[in-house]
């Protein structure tokens, strides 16, 4: 194999174990860095750049329309809710009802961790008592002839 010298004129390295694995170290990125640059329209900061994405996004010109002069401040800014986070990142659609295909409203949000150990439990008795209520009844063991296992 034909290895390009140094200017130097070095064609091999030798490296001790630790020199090595830092300087292999030195090439992996930091955590949450964007891996993809995207210059010319695709830039972000780029004009153009809400013209040609599909998402729409970057900068575009203020638009006055209704919906925008009624919003205040915090209403602009305010993030997008945990429903839309889940069908988001895990697909999952919690507004459209499984069954008919309707509309879902959420009507509460749960936090308090005693309400929801409290809920939990009453549905696991709920669930067992019914599981329960399914099985048949308990039928004895059939009378084996003596001597067949012993």
């Amino acid at each position: 194999m034909q290895c390009t010298p140094y200017a130097n004129g070095t064609t091999h390295v030798i490296f001790e174990p630790l020199d090595f694995v830092s300087r292999l170290v030195a090439l992996v990125p930091k955590p949450r860095v964007h891996l993809t640059r995207f210059h010319g329209v695709f830039a972000p900061n780029s004009k153009y750049r809400a013209k040609v994405t599909p998402a729409r996004r970057g900068k575009r010109e203020k638009s006055n329309s209704a919906d925008e002069a009624d919003q205040s401040m915090a209403e602009k800014r305010a993030s997008m809710t945990w429903a839309k986070r889940l069908k988001r990142v895990f697909s999952i659609e919690i507004e459209t009802c499984s069954e008919c295909g309707g509309d879902v409203r959420i009507i509460a949000s749960i936090e308090d961790p005693a309400v929801i150990q409290q809920i939990l439990t009453h549905l696991d008795n709920t669930a067992s008592s019914a599981a329960t209520a399914l099985l048949p009844d308990c039928r004895a063991s059939p009378s084996l002839p003596a001597g067949l296992f012993d």
